[in-house]
Order: structure tokens, then C-alpha cells, then sequence
């Protein structure tokens, strides 16, 4: 069977079907779905069935893979998946059990809920996102995604031209701060501390700028903190108008590729007391923003 590619959204999410990435990839397969994600920045496989091994093992067709911040952030707690290469995406514990409302790792899980691009907040930041669903609740959980591309697009040149050259600073922990979750340890923060990255960037994959923002984001250097911070709130309000915006709902057996250089993401809320489990790997870009195209 042939691998189809079929559009979502107007301007970007494709569906793609016929082929099984449990199995080895084929070379012409592999092009395929790169040159997808290439242009659609989202792409969804449904039925899949995939352990972590076989997660990994996929992801690494298209990149080094980058190691898990969740364990660097949690040190002190058990970790039910072994991997450093997986992600554990889940309201559950270590020992498997839905973690209870107060708990360190869940408060700190619901920044996800912000708009954001993974590791953004890292020298080298994260390039594809390949999330594998295991166990889906019944309502809710789904995860919205913004076309950064389009976004930029739409701005007026004037506002262009003002963000030409613009860095902001990136880091985790603003992201957590934003939701009064701040109790970290020395050890813990300095293990991320806060990185530059462009503000508008040229994705390489298609040659379009796009902005490239996240909850991560700071401030801008450069100018005043408030005036940065204003700056991107903007930016994020603008690239979040439902028009650029496409929500996708879980279903079991689902992997979804997204491209963090092009995209931001949310997780919406659902009933914490049900189990959602699901498994991240992300792919390790090529440099940070600032030694690449502006």
C-alpha cells in the first residue's frame, strides 16, 4: 500500500495513511512523510500501534533525539518510563496510578496547557515532536495547534520590519511561573537556565519566516521587560485567532507530528481523575535560532 497524504485545514494538517510505522521505514516513505511535515507542519498517523522502542526507533529517521527535561526537572521522584528519549506525556505516577491533584510533577505538567513549542527553552531547541497515544479519556485532552507560518504571514510589513532582529529570552521556568508553580531548587533551575532565540526565524524545511514564540518566552533583550513581555503577548494573541489555529481530538493509537520550528501547541483540559496516557519523542533541531536563517 502506498502512503497518502490528505490535507485537514486549509492551510496546514495533513492525515497521513498507508503505511505502518511499527515496521522498518522505507527510504521513499520516510522522504514522503518528511516532505508532508515540510508543508504541512502537522501530520496525524491513525491505528498505530507502537511501544517505546518502536516510537524511538521511528523518530530517529529524522533527527538526533533529544533527552527528556521532565527528569531533569525531577530528579527526587520515580519515573514509571525507563527511556530518557520518551517523554512521559500522562497524569499518572511511577507506580502507574493517577497522580493526585497537589502533585509536584501534575503542577508542573499543566503549564502544557499554555501555548508553547517543545524545548524552545534549550541552546538547541526541539525540531519534530512525535506524541503516541496509549490511553485516551472519553472527553477532552484534545491538543490545538497555531500555523506560525500563516501567522507571520498576516502581519502588516510595518510590524515586519519592527521584529526584524529581535531575541527573546527563553526559559522553562517562566513558563511555570506563569502559573504560580515556583518551587524549584537551585540544582533544578540551573540545570535549564534561560536561552536567546530569534523572534522570527526562516523555517528550513520550507524557506517561509514564521515567528517562533512560546509561553517560554520571556522578555525581549534589549528593551524593557514589560515592553518585551507585551510584545509577545501580543504575537501569541495574533498567531492564536482561530484561522490559524486547527484542535485535534485523540483517539487511541494516534501519533501526531509537529513541527516546533513552525508551530505552537496547547493541551486542553479533561477529567484528571480518568487516565490519559500519552508518550512524547523529540527530535534535536540543528542549532539554536541565532546560528541559523534569520
Amino acid at each position: 500500500m502506498s502512503i497518502t497524504v490528505t490535507p485537514t485545514h486549509p492551510e496546514f494538517v495533513a492525515e497521513i495513511s498507508g503505511v505502518d510505522l511499527a515496521r522498518p521505514l522505507k527510504p521513499t516513505d520516510r522522504q514522503t512523510i518528511e516532505d508532508a511535515i515540510n508543508r504541512y507542519a502537522v501530520v496525524v498517523f491513525r491505528g498505530q500501534t507502537l511501544d517505546d522502542e518502536k516510537q524511538v526507533a521511528f523518530a530517529g529517521h529524522f533527527g538526533p533525539i533529544e533527552s527528556s527535561a521532565l527528569k531533569l526537572r525531577h530528579r527526587d521522584i520515580k519515573h514509571r518510563i525507563e527511556s530518557s528519549q520518551v517523554a512521559d506525556i500522562s497524569n499518572l505516577d511511577g507506580d502507574g496510578n493517577v497522580m493526585k491533584p497537589d502533585a509536584r510533577r501534575r503542577l508542573d505538567g499543566l503549564a502544557n496547557r499554555l501555548w508553547h513549542t517543545d524545548a524552545s527553552f534549550r541552546a538547541v531547541p526541539g525540531a519534530l515532536s512525535m506524541l503516541y497515544a496509549h490511553v485516551i479519556p472519553e472527553e477532552g485532552g484534545d491538543t490545538e495547534f497555531a500555523d506560525m507560518r500563516a501567522a507571520y504571514d498576516a502581519l502588516p510589513e510595518a510590524k515586519k520590519k519592527e521584529l526584524e532582529g529581535l531575541v527573546a529570552e527563553h526559559s522553562i521556568w517562566r513558563s511555570r511561573e506563569q502559573l504560580g508553580v515556583v518551587q524549584y531548587t537551585d540544582e533544578e533551575r540551573a540545570s535549564l537556565p534561560p536561552v536567546p532565540q530569534r523572534v522570527v526565524r526562516t523555517h528550513p524545511g520550507s524557506h517561509r519566516k514564521t515567528l517562533y514564540l512560546a509561553a517560554h518566552a520571556s522578555h525581549i533583550l534589549g528593551l524593557p521587560v514589560a515592553d518585551g513581555r507585551l510584545i509577545i503577548l501580543d504575537l501569541i494573541e495574533h498567531a492564536t485567532q482561530p484561522r490559524f489555529v486547527h484542535a485535534h481530538r485523540w483517539a487511541k493509537g494516534d501519533l501526531v507530528i509537529w513541527d516546533n520550528r513552525c508551530t505552537m501547541h496547547r493541551a486542553r483540559p479533561f477529567d484528571t481523575t480518568k487516565v490519559r496516557d500519552l508518550r512524547r519523542v523529540t527530535t534535536r533541531d540543528v542549532a539554536s535560532t541565532l546560528d541559523q536563517a534569520a
